[in-house]
């Protein structure tokens, strides 16, 4: 699954260890998730398109096989 997370974290001007204490993450997981070597849980995925203002399909593309 592709995210759009490090674009729109960029354009607000949130750095990756701001948005992992925000998320309640470490900085790591932030890292993974925007370089799509991990998939976050569905309550995490929420929780970054509330704060961002956004739905979750407008964060996180959903590709199928």
């Amino acid at each position: 699954m592709k995210n759009r997370i490090e674009e729109i974290r960029n354009r607000k001007g949130i750095r990756q260890e701001e948005f992992a204490r925000l998320m309640g993450v470490s900085r790591q997981t932030i890292s993974s998730l925007e370089n799509g070597r991990y998939n976050p849980s569905i309550m995490l995925a929420y929780k970054i398109a509330k704060y961002f203002e956004m739905t979750i399909e407008e964060v996180f593309i959903f590709e199928e096989d």
